[in-house]
């Protein structure tokens, strides 16, 4: 594994899996068009995790300030896919904060506990679900994505939440876009195994298990949750994009997938730790110190 510095003005270029250290819609910027057959990615959720790093995605004052931010970057996004190419996006909900400052711990979620929150959006209520996914979306499709697909992913393991007036959330969007009209995706390997045995047309309700980590990162994807979106959306060999690689789990899944990878992550903390993880992977890793 080797570790270089990259000057800013540089033209990036792909040609090994590759981790970049930086802003992710600075790093895009630098990334050539059409070199991503896909992107698998979960961005920050709005006022969900303060994790102390300046420029951060998710602190912003207001929910359009949010979404606006988010759109910056999947217009990049859509710029560095292929015309062919598709994005598979997850992203979760949350509340209004009531106007409180402040997040308290939950006695089975001590994580949670946050003392910076934006406040109630306008025209929402104390108490209201803040419909984040499908606010964002809405603003990709009509940023000019192609809304293909939404997936319900089921948590039969889901964190218990100390609340009395509510179901408990065990489900999170993965939303399927594209580029353009027509687009690659792989029939026969998006399969799913049905009850008698044979297999089936993948259905848009999966049911994966959250996984747990030794590793410091609240969030970590399941593997059982890239490896289908990988698998039908891409040939062997071919780039997944992740412009917010976290503790880099799309990473293992490529390997394991035989496919090169293209992460950016801001923290340099889970740069290390996805460095880490991915230290059986010979390719080169990139660190990019973007302003």
């Amino acid at each position: 594994m080797k570790l270089e510095n990259v000057p800013l003005p540089e033209t990036l270029s792909l040609r090994e899996s590759t981790l970049f250290e930086g802003d992710a819609l600075n790093v895009l910027r630098r990334l050539p068009a059409n070199s991503a057959q896909c992107v698998v990615t979960s961005p920050p959720y709005w006022g969900m995790r303060d994790y102390g790093i300046t420029s951060q995605i998710g602190l912003e004052e207001t929910l359009p300030q949010f979404l606006n931010r988010l759109v910056a970057v999947f217009a990049e996004i859509r710029r560095v896919l292929r015309d062919d190419g598709v994005l598979w996006l997850n992203i979760g909900d949350g509340y209004t904060s009531g106007n409180r400052g402040y997040r308290a711990a939950d006695k089975k979620n001590p994580a949670r506990a946050m003392n910076v929150r934006p406040d109630t959006p306008e025209g929402l209520k104390p108490k209201d679900l803040l419909g984040l996914p499908w606010r964002l979306a809405f603003a990709l499709q009509n940023d000019g994505w192609y809304l293909r697909s939404d997936i319900v992913w089921e948590k039969p393991n889901a964190m218990p939440e100390s609340v009395k007036d509510r179901p408990t959330r065990s489900h999170e969007f993965l939303f399927m876009l594209t580029k353009s009209e027509r687009y690659f995706y792989d029939h026969e390997a998006s399969k799913e195994t049905a009850a008698n045995g044979g297999k089936r047309n993948r259905r848009s309700v999966w049911s994966i298990n959250t996984q747990a980590t030794a590793h410091a990162h609240y969030a970590v994807f399941p593997l059982a949750l890239i490896e289908p979106c990988i698998l039908a959306a891409t040939h062997t060999g071919d780039f997944v994009l992740d412009p917010f690689f976290g503790s880099g789990t799309v990473g293992l899944a490529c390997q394991r997938l035989n496919r090169r990878f293209v992460g950016i992550e801001l923290n340099p903390q889970y740069v290390d730790l996805a460095m880490s993880r991915l230290t059986t992977i010979t390719h080169s890793v990139t660190r990019l110190k973007a302003a």
